[in-house]
């Protein structure tokens, strides 16, 4: 799987749910940690690579459809959504997948369209309240 998701010189290019913003993806090993490093304009954010397996896990046991919930790490994430998944003491890694300080958010934003291009789901491409699904 993670080569499928690129390099730092040859990222996956995506595209946010509502398909308003370009943005890629690749991984990295940080520390002896596996980053997936998302790259957003000159915003960079990382999260922990272990959510891609984690959160495909969880949507195949919650069966349904999901509401995306994106977020900043400033503002809360509406409950039930994945954002507030992807920050929940009660997920896999007790916490944040988010690992920069004031830039772990927006979980349910960034990672959803990697989840759809690697075939693990189903994103909603609205202009709001997207949801998503496993395969």
């Amino acid at each position: 799987m993670k080569k499928e998701i690129g390099t730092k010189e040859k990222p996956m290019k995506l595209k946010t749910p509502p398909l308003t913003s370009d943005y890629t993806m690749h991984t990295e090993v940080k520390d002896g940690k596996e980053l997936l490093v998302c790259t957003v304009g000159k915003t960079v954010l990382h999260y922990d690579l272990r959510c891609v397996d984690d959160l495909h896990a969880m949507l195949k046991k919650h069966g349904d459809w999901m509401e995306l919930g994106s977020a900043d790490e400033q503002k809360p994430a509406k409950e039930g959504t994945v954002e507030a998944w992807g920050r929940s003491p009660k997920n896999p890694v007790g916490g944040w997948y988010g690992l920069k300080k004031g830039l772990r958010g927006r979980f349910g934003m960034y990672v959803p369209p990697l989840m759809e291009a690697l075939g693990l789901a189903e994103v909603e491409h609205n202009p709001k309240n997207n949801r998503m699904r496993a395969k």
